[in-house]
């Protein structure tokens, strides 16, 4: 593969990350602070929405795995298809519409069709990098060029919507620290304008309009830049293997359901990390005025963190290198427990390469997976959507889950859109949700880890096997 191969590649996956980095750090204050819906209807925005991406994933392996090859290749043609489509939904998102009773159903209807529409790019864009080459370090190669640009896709969109919608956030009369004589109506007081002012949601839908503009140029590359080439290890006589079937067969392959089961947990940790950082920053942490700034710490931290992990995981080994997704853990609950400024900005540098990790290893270790069931079964073909399709399922899943519960957990404290101050128990459930509960479920998914089979001995082993069946 070419360097420009690889860049083409790795180019055409970051509008997704831009649109999903605005959405997973933004969504859920806009929602409440902006639109003004409860906590509880933002829960189901944010449950329903990641669910309904996460359904399509098997939809879209299903209907991926029965395509014909055509002059572009059998997996272009559906990326080329729905981008236009998750545009428009995606302006949409952030649209305040001019009706209040009915603005639950509208955000509703348009998160889904953006979760779905970007799952019908994403499914066949992760299966794309079993069909750019067949050599394993080609591919960990491309791998790790495409998170590169991925975290700084993310990078760009929460830099991109925090610079240009942080004047809709920035209060000019609450204060850090309560006065001495606090009352209920201070606690009361609207910390920004009125939703019906038109600055405090336009500036939302100037950035997704630009966003909008990322992602119609990312398609473009990938579309001139990279060839798709067709199954490398298939026989002529081989038949495609049947989607229910090949479901139940990885759904059996023990190196797959112990690499799905440890990241859907590490991933779920970090999307509640991601949608509750700028609540906390906000409310829990006296850092109204810098969380822009401190999600922007994080993401060039995990940007130039990427080549760093690459090189590690090729010296010591990929389950090696999971020991850096802990790194989080103890810096966040010193944040939580001791809030200060510039221990903020180290825990953002720390949790950038923390995140780094637990982004580029799975992406990294599903080909693995994938090469090793090849090897178990090698009469049969287009399997590879198939895995990638119901890793995507259970990691969405997991997220829409553990965000529902967030959310529904600040409804059931109290909490109150656009006010200066909320209540005690309030912030108690924002430590809880940046601290306890990530640090939990990061040390039960690394546990799970432990048990992968697969390492780098094994790894020779199938590669050497394949080149013989080859």
């Amino acid at each position: 593969l070419s360097i420009c191969g690889k860049l083409c590649y790795a180019i055409g996956g970051a509008p997704n990350q831009v649109a999903g980095s605005a959405a997973a750090f933004f969504l859920q204050i806009y929602l409440l602070d902006i639109a003004h819906i409860t906590p509880f209807h933002a829960s189901l925005v944010l449950f329903i929405g990641k669910a309904s991406g996460a359904v399509t994933d098997p939809v879209a392996g299903f209907f991926i795995s029965k395509s014909r090859w055509t002059k572009i290749g059998r997996l272009m043609p559906w990326m080329l298809a729905c981008t236009p489509f998750t545009v428009v939904s995606y302006f949409f998102m952030w649209y305040l519409p001019p009706f209040v009773s009915g603005r639950v159903a509208w955000y509703l209807t348009f998160y889904c069709l953006f979760q779905a529409l970007t799952t019908l790019f994403q499914v066949p864009y992760s299966a794309l990098t079993m069909f750019l080459s067949t050599d394993q370090k080609e591919r960990d190669s491309a791998t790790a060029y495409r998170m590169t640009m991925e975290v700084l896709g993310t990078l760009i969109g929460a830099a991109l919507q925090g610079q240009i919608v942080a004047s809709a956030h920035v209060s000019h009369h609450c204060t850090v620290t309560p006065p001495l004589n606090t009352t209920d109506s201070w606690h009361d007081t609207p910390s920004f304008p009125d939703p019906s002012d038109p600055l405090s949601h336009q500036v939302y839908m100037i950035a997704a309009g630009v966003i909008g503009g990322v992602y119609l140029l990312g398609i473009v590359i990938l579309f001139l830049g990279v060839k798709e080439k067709d199954d490398p290890y298939a026989l002529n006589s081989d038949r495609a293997i049947p989607f229910c079937k090949g479901l139940g067969l990885t759904m059996k392959h023990g190196p797959y359901v112990k690499l799905t089961a440890s990241f859907l947990l590490i991933s779920t940790a970090v999307q509640l990390e991601q949608s509750n950082f700028v609540l906390f920053c906000t409310h829990a942490a006296g850092l109204r005025n810098h969380f822009q700034y401190l999600v922007v710490t994080i993401l060039v931290s995990a940007a130039v963190s990427i080549p760093f992990w690459q090189k590690f995981l090729q010296r010591f080994g990929k389950k090696c290198a999971a020991c850096g997704i802990s790194w989080m853990i103890p810096f966040a609950v010193m944040l939580v427990t001791i809030p200060n400024l510039i221990l903020a900005y180290f825990v953002a540098f720390v949790s950038g390469l923390s995140i780094a990790a637990s982004l580029l290893l799975p992406w990294s270790m599903l080909p693995d997976v994938v090469d090793n069931f090849r090897l178990q079964n090698p009469h049969g073909k287009g399997h590879e959507t198939i895995f990638y399709s119901s890793y995507v399922f259970f990691t969405k899943m997991s997220a829409g889950i553990g965000l529902g519960i967030s959310a529904a957990g600040l409804e059931f404290t109290g909490y109150k859109p656009g006010i200066c101050r909320q209540s005690d128990d309030v912030i108690l459930t924002l430590k809880i949700l940046i601290g306890a509960v990530p640090a939990i479920l990061i040390l039960v998914g690394l546990f799970i880890l432990l048990f992968y089979p697969i390492t780098e001995e094994s790894r020779k082993e199938t590669k050497l096997a394949l080149e013989v069946l080859r």
